[in-house]
């Protein structure tokens, strides 16, 4: 009697962990692309990779390169299906060299098909050409990345520390989140401002320029999220930044509740 009791009570345990089981959501899968000019990704694409899996129910997988020039060999390149089976695709390369109207197409494509996009920094001087220090013009050949982005950026200011300030309170991704001052950055200029919409703006001297914004791309207003902090090691690795950015990812793809916090069971895994 004892042991059909027993069987019974593991069997029914059993059948409630395998529900619970069917019934947990998958993780996201993510793309995280990182290389090229001027930084430490070889640390940094892991320390990303870290705190957002730490922080979001995800799975990155990366492709990298450690070419240091502004022309890395990314795998990506030519491979306008890059994206397939993934959710979302982290740009962190720093690319500047990367002009090539056929391959910049090829990047942007996953994007027009509709995958969410998170941008950050050196992402945001990436895959440009012609004179792209003027305000590109709608339309214009050497627009392409600058409309994915919503904002057109073509230099920064000296390594010194940014305040940064969040201008819209209201939104899910900065609800909560606190004013803080970043160590040594680079702040970058806003040459214009296109769909863009601001979320922060970071002041570094008589500087204030747009730091965070999100912007919806293309026919099928693909969710862009997108912050030019992140130059440094330290602070891609401050707890805050990288609270940020996995707010992004949230919100980028669907995610994100309106009070901040991740929709059932996309939030950090339970310790």
């Amino acid at each position: 009697m004892k042991t059909t009791v027993l069987i019974a009570v593991l069997g029914s345990t059993l059948l409630s962990l395998n529900l619970r089981a069917a019934d947990a959501p998958k993780p996201l899968k993510v793309l995280l692309i990182s290389g090229g000019c001027c930084h430490e990704y070889a640390k940094q694409k892991d320390i990303l990779k870290q705190g957002l899996e730490a922080r979001v129910n995800l799975v990155v997988d990366q492709a990298f390169s450690a070419d240091g020039s502004v022309k890395p060999p990314l795998e990506i390149y030519g491979k306008p299906d890059y994206a397939k089976g993934y959710d979302l695709v982290i740009h962190d390369e720093c690319a500047a060299g990367i002009n090539d109207p056929e391959v910049v197409k090829g990047v942007l494509q996953p994007h027009v098909d509709g995958v969410p996009g998170v941008n950050l920094h050196c992402a945001m001087h990436s895959y440009r050409s012609g004179d792209f220090k003027k305000p590109v013009a709608a339309g214009a050949d050497n627009g392409k990345w600058y409309e994915y982005l919503g904002l057109q950026s073509t230099g920064h200011g000296p390594q010194q520390p940014i305040a940064i300030t969040f201008t819209d309170k209201e939104s899910p991704i900065t609800k909560g989140l606190v004013d803080w001052e970043t160590g040594k950055e680079e702040l970058y200029n806003n040459v214009q401002i296109l769909t863009g919409k601001t979320l922060a703006k970071g002041k570094q001297g008589n500087a204030d320029n747009v730091v965070v914004w999100t912007n919806e791309y293309g026919a099928k207003k693909t969710r862009v999220f997108s912050t030019t902090i992140g130059h440094n090691t330290e602070t891609v690795g401050d707890a805050r930044y990288l609270d940020l950015v996995a707010r992004g990812v949230l919100w980028a793809t669907g995610k994100l509740n309106a009070d901040g916090t991740a929709v059932a069971g996309y939030g950090p895994a339970a310790k």
